[in-house]
């Protein structure tokens, strides 16, 4: 989906011109036999026309509409993890200390715990964008010749999750979540234990 503000009329122009030219072969074809073969028959009222085309442009106009919904939510469940995720890293620097610790903790391992808890926050994160932007069975617009021949594919589709994981998690927490069919699941779980 294009969610950009600006689409030029180049670029609209070479995604759409197998179906422009099928679409003018057709007309081409229609006048032809209408005019010079005297085919009378293809001959189209304006009634059904025009009840089509309103019919057609209610349609667009509410799926744009839904379009534009889904966009919207998801654009407010994205800046709400990232509020959240603000306030974690704050709460995380300011409230982890050794204030009402049983043992003697250095500042060294203060700053270690502090890393451990929020390079997890980001394996987090990380977990959730892969998981949200792998391939579903329903999806096949990213087979379409158009999509093949422009390259679009989300930077997901070409790392593994592995390897956007290891520079925030350790071995064995690598392990514990990539064992796990959700891993950013798992990653919540190393979180809370």
């Amino acid at each position: 989906m294009y969610t950009g503000k600006v689409y030029r009329f180049v670029d609209m122009a070479r995604w759409t011109r197998f179906e422009t030219l099928l679409f003018l072969l057709i007309i081409l074809l229609w006048v032809l036999g209408y005019y010079f073969m005297d085919l009378k028959w293809f001959r189209i009222p304006w009634t059904p026309m025009a009840l089509i085309g309103t019919a057609v442009a209610f349609i667009i106009g509410f799926q744009n509409n839904a379009v534009y919904g889904r966009i919207w939510e998801a654009r407010k469940i994205w800046g709400g993890i990232v509020n959240t995720s603000r306030t974690f890293g704050t709460f995380v620097q300011d409230m982890v200390s050794a204030e009402h610790a049983q043992e003697n903790v250095s500042d060294a391992q203060l700053k270690e715990e502090v890393k451990v808890l929020t390079y997890r926050h980001i394996a987090w994160m990380t977990a959730l964008r892969h998981a949200m932007r792998s391939k579903r069975n329903w999806e096949t617009t990213s087979d379409h010749k158009t999509n093949q021949e422009w390259g679009i594919r989300p930077p997901e589709a070409k790392a593994e999750l592995k390897d956007d994981l290891s520079p925030y998690l350790s071995a064995q927490d690598m392990d514990y979540v990539l064992t796990h069919d959700n891993h950013q699941t798992a990653v919540l779980y190393l979180q809370s234990h």
